[in-house]
C-alpha cells in the first residue's frame, strides 16, 4: 500500500469525482484510476461505487478513509519535522476562526506568515467556537481563534486568552435607539433581535445575560454569519448584540453602549499534542509561545 494511492483515494472522496481528483493530484485520470484499482485489489474490497452520474464511497471506503487521512497527515508531519531539524518550516497549517474575531487581524497575520514561510500550505476554516474546539481536538485544525462567554473556557485543548470585550447594541441608523448614548438590557428586551443560532457560544453570552436579569427577548432571525446579521440589522429587521471591537468594524449600523452588557473572551487554542513546526512558528508570530500545559 503506497501513500500516493491513499492520496488518490482521499482526493476522490473529497471531490466525488475521478476527473476532479486527477486534476487536483496533477495526474492523468487513467493513472489515478489504475492506482485505486490496484489498491482495491490489494485490500480485497471496492472503495468506491462508480456510476455514470456519481462516485461515492462504499462502506469499505468509508472505513478506509479516516485511516488513510491519518497516514497522510503522519507522513506530512514527519517530513515537516525533518525540515524543521535543518532550520526550515514546511508542511501545512490549518487555522480555524470565528467570523467575529477581533483580537487578531487574521488576514494580516496569515499574509505575514505566508511571506515568512512560503513553503507552508495554509488553509482557513470559518465556523462556530464549539465546532472549532472539536476540530482542534480531532487534529483537523492546528490552531483556532474562539469567542466564548466569561462563564466558559475551552476544554480538551491548550488555550491562551487574547482579549476581553463587552457586547454593544447594534441598530439601524434610523432606529429610535440610535441617538441614545447608552441603553440597558431591560430596554433592549422589548426589541426584536437578530442573533446567532441557539446554544452557540456567540448566542449564549446574550441569552445568559438576559436570563440573569430576569428578562426574555424575541429572537426572530437566526443566522450563522455575523456580517449577514449586521446586514439584516441595517435593514431595520431587528437589533443585535455584538462584541464592541468587532461591531466597530461594521458599516451601515449604529452601536450603543449597554450599561449591563455581558462580556466575551477571545482565545487562541491548539491541540495538546506537540504542535507542528508550522503551528509553532505561527504562534511565535502572534507572540504566543507554544501553549502546552497552559490550561
Amino acid at each position: 500500500m503506497e501513500l500516493q494511492q491513499m492520496r488518490y483515494v482521499v482526493a476522490v472522496a473529497e471531490t466525488n469525482s475521478f476527473t476532479r481528483a486527477a486534476e487536483r493530484c496533477l495526474v492523468v485520470q487513467s493513472a489515478l484510476s489504475h492506482q485505486i484499482a490496484r489498491l482495491e485489489k490489494e485490500l480485497g474490497a471496492r472503495l468506491f461505487e462508480r456510476t455514470s452520474r456519481r462516485v461515492r464511497l462504499t462502506p469499505a471506503g468509508t472505513a478506509f478513509l479516516p485511516a488513510a487521512r491519518q497516514c497522510l497527515d503522519a507522513a506530512e508531519r514527519a517530513a515537516a519535522e525533518v525540515a524543521a531539524a535543518v532550520g526550515e518550516v514546511r508542511g501545512r497549517l490549518a487555522v480555524g476562526v470565528i467570523p467575529s474575531v477581533a483580537a487578531v487581524d487574521i488576514p494580516g497575520v496569515l499574509r505575514d506568515f505566508h511571506r515568512r514561510y512560503p513553503d507552508v500550505r495554509i488553509s482557513l476554516r470559518v465556523g462556530a467556537s464549539e465546532e472549532l474546539v472539536e476540530q482542534v481536538k480531532e487534529g483537523a485544525l492546528e490552531v483556532a481563534f474562539l469567542g466564548l462567554p466569561t462563564t466558559a473556557r475551552p476544554e480538551g485543548v491548550d488555550a491562551r486568552e487574547l482579549a476581553r470585550d463587552l457586547l454593544v447594541a447594534v441598530v439601524a441608523p434610523d432606529h429610535p435607539l440610535a441617538e441614545e448614548p447608552t441603553v440597558d438590557l431591560r430596554r433592549l428586551s422589548s426589541e426584536v433581535f437578530v442573533d446567532l443560532p441557539a446554544n452557540t457560544a456567540g448566542r449564549v453570552q446574550s441569552d445568559q445575560a438576559f436570563s440573569a436579569a430576569g428578562l426574555s427577548r424575541d429572537v426572530a432571525f437566526e443566522v450563522t454569519n455575523a456580517d449577514f446579521l449586521a446586514r439584516l440589522v441595517g435593514q431595520g429587521l431587528g437589533i443585535a448584540m455584538l462584541p464592541s471591537a468587532y461591531a466597530s468594524q461594521l458599516t451601515g449600523v449604529t452601536t450603543i453602549e449597554v450599561t449591563d452588557a455581558p462580556a466575551r473572551v477571545e482565545y487562541v487554542i491548539c491541540g495538546r499534542v506537540s504542535p507542528t513546526p508550522a503551528a509553532t512558528a505561527f504562534l511565535a508570530l502572534l507572540d504566543v509561545p507554544a501553549m502546552l500545559g497552559s490550561t
